[in-house]
This record gives structure tokens, C-alpha cells and sequence, in this order.
């Protein structure tokens, strides 16, 4: 038993315990709400597009929320049959160049919504 308690008496609930029924509910509606509005966010980011270019602007692609490569367009003066190397590379710098700023994007709307919160959490969505 703790020090100045007796037997049979059950210590004072002192907030952090499973009391605060109150608060607890109002951080879950708060949590729903915030969910909801997350999910709101992620459907408008997926009606979004970016658009990068490579190459002094050669290649150009755009990518949805979705991250789905939706178009591509290659100037002909850039294809080379003998350096068929470079065209790709090309490509590659375009495409994860309009990847990472959706993702940047994404992240930085999310984070208005929860104030960081959960970044460092691991929990999907935050």
C-alpha cells in the first residue's frame, strides 16, 4: 500500500487515470472531426495536378493526387536514337521531380489540418 493509505481505500482518481469522461469525449469528437476534414483534404488533393519539366523544358509531365503520371509530352528535338540514355533520364528527373512536390504538397495541407500533429507518429494520413 502507498505511504498514509489504509486498507480497503481506493486512492483518488487524479486526471490520467480513465476519469474525464467529459474530455475524453470532446477529444474524440475533436479526433472525428479532424479525421473528416482530413478526408476532405485528400479527395481535393486528388482532383489536383502538377506539372514539371526537365531538360530546359524538352520533357514535361503532370501527375495527379492520385501520383498517377497522367501526361507526358516529349519535344521531338530532344529524341536522339543514339543517346536514347539521356531521354530517359529526362523522363525520370520530370517525373520524380512533379512526384515530390505532390508529395510535398500533400504534406504541407495535411500538416494545416493538424498542426503537425502525428507527423512523427507514424499514423497514416497525419
Amino acid at each position: 500500500m502507498g505511504k498514509g493509505m489504509k486498507a480497503g481505500k481506493k486512492p483518488k482518481n487524479r486526471q490520467g487515470g480513465m476519469g474525464g469522461g467529459k474530455d475524453m469525449q470532446k477529444q474524440l469528437r475533436q479526433l472525428q472531426a479532424m479525421q473528416a476534414e482530413m478526408e476532405q483534404k485528400q479527395a481535393e488533393l486528388e482532383e489536383k495536378e502538377i506539372t514539371t519539366t526537365a531538360g530546359g523544358g524538352a520533357i514535361e509531365v503532370t501527375v495527379n493526387g492520385k501520383k498517377e503520371l497522367t501526361k507526358l509530352t516529349i519535344d521531338k528535338d530532344v529524341v536522339d536514337p543514339d543517346d536514347v540514355e539521356m531521354l530517359q533520364d529526362l523522363v525520370i528527373a520530370a517525373v520524380n521531380e512533379a512526384l515530390r512536390q505532390m508529395n510535398e504538397l500533400e504534406e504541407n495541407e495535411m500538416n494545416s489540418i493538424t498542426g503537425g500533429f502525428g507527423g512523427g507518429l507514424g499514423i497514416p494520413g497525419l
